[in-house]
């Protein structure tokens, strides 16, 4: 039986990475309906996530980053460093694949709404690829870029998920 503060650590990790997977699957669920919308429609609804995304997922990702990194320094065998270090990777990609391909979207997205001055400053954030963002007459080809990139957050959300259990689960076993 680990010590009760690993334990901890374990438990907490795990639910942190399992709020950033529940943040973009979410996101990546809402693919099939939202490909439905039209322009205006979509639009409505693209404005409805911030705040309550930008600050659980923030929380989530953020804190699943420190948490999973934690566990990885105090894991204890090559196996679970290995697994662990895993997930920490599929994190860190997670937050590339937010920077440089989500993040410049919803800049453009929230560019006529009033927002707050922490919102004004997270939005303002530099995160851009360096590959322009079509003009916004080309809205399907923004939204595709938006959902593809939850699709992908979801994807590696799950691997770290996966990998983190796994490291945990081999330690009883």
């Amino acid at each position: 039986m680990p010590h009760p503060i690993y334990f901890s650590l374990e438990v907490l990790t795990v639910i942190l990475v399992a709020g950033a997977m529940a943040m973009a699957l979410a996101h990546a669920l809402e693919l099939p309906g939202k490909l439905r919308l039209g322009r205006q429609d979509y639009f409505v609804v693209q404005r409805i996530y911030y705040p309550g995304f930008t600050i659980g997922g923030g929380i989530a990702e953020v804190g699943g980053i420190a948490a999973t990194l934690a566990l990885m320094l105090t894991s204890g065998s090559p196996s679970r460093f290995w697994l662990i270090a895993g997930a920490l990777v599929a994190l860190l990609v997670m937050q590339l694949v937010f920077w440089f391909m989500t993040q410049p979207v919803n800049k453009h997205w929230l560019q006529e709404v009033e927002l707050t001055a922490p919102a004004k400053r997270f939005f303002a954030a530099e995160g851009s690829d360096g590959v322009p963002l079509p003009p916004a007459q080309e809205w399907k080809a923004l939204r595709n870029r938006w959902e593809l990139s939850h699709v992908i957050r979801a994807a590696l959300a799950m691997l770290s998920l996966i990998l983190l259990t796994t490291a945990i689960a081999i330690q009883g076993a």
